[in-house]
């Protein structure tokens, strides 16, 4: 397969090299990326920009998106640190890719509990990263092949821009300084 991976390099995660080991053609980019056509599969984790509808329409298949939060809670912006301020379920999905931020149908999702309120912010958010991760791996045959299943949701979720995020917030806070806050 040819691979566009958007968003974390080779530095910033393990998935790039996993997808060289299956023999597939990889390229990679944290760059803001137009032409998508030519790509068997489009991959974004850690991607800064919002796909125009245009994008959308030029692939064979939706692009699949690597979130750090339970979606549908969260879509957006600072997904970890709205989960344990405004007391969601932490998690991470993986989802295709609409029109919308983070809407797209749910292909795959695991809840993630932190049981360790001494943990950081940045720590939390390497753990759910790591549990991205594992979640892509454990399913890569199903992503490959298209084969799965998407998960029916009713609820609404929650949605927050990166402006939302207030000023006070520290990455190297514990996740007990912001439940209290």
């Amino acid at each position: 397969m040819n691979i566009l991976f958007l968003g974390y390099n080779k530095q910033e995660t393990t998935l790039i090299d996993f997808l060289v080991s299956r023999n597939h053609d990889v390229n990679n980019s944290s760059n803001r990326f137009d032409d998508l056509s030519g790509y068997d599969l489009v991959i974004s984790f850690g991607y800064r920009y919002i796909f125009k509808e245009y994008q959308l329409q030029t692939l064979n298949r939706p692009i699949i998106n690597l979130h750090i939060s339970y979606l549908p809670f969260n879509r957006g912006s600072h997904p970890n640190f709205w989960a344990h301020y405004k007391k969601t379920k932490s998690g991470v999905s993986i989802h295709e890719i609409d029109n919308g931020i983070d809407t797209g149908p749910i292909i795959f999702r695991k809840e993630v509990i932190f049981l360790n309120l001494k943990m950081s912010l940045k720590d939390s958010y390497n753990h759910l990263k790591m549990e991205i991760e594992k979640l892509f791996i454990e399913n890569i045959d199903l992503i490959e092949s298209r084969k799965y299943k998407v998960i029916s949701e009713d609820e609404i979720g929650t949605y927050h821009a990166k402006s939302d995020l207030p000023e006070w917030v520290n990455w190297n806070m514990t996740i007990e300084d912001v439940i209290n806050k």
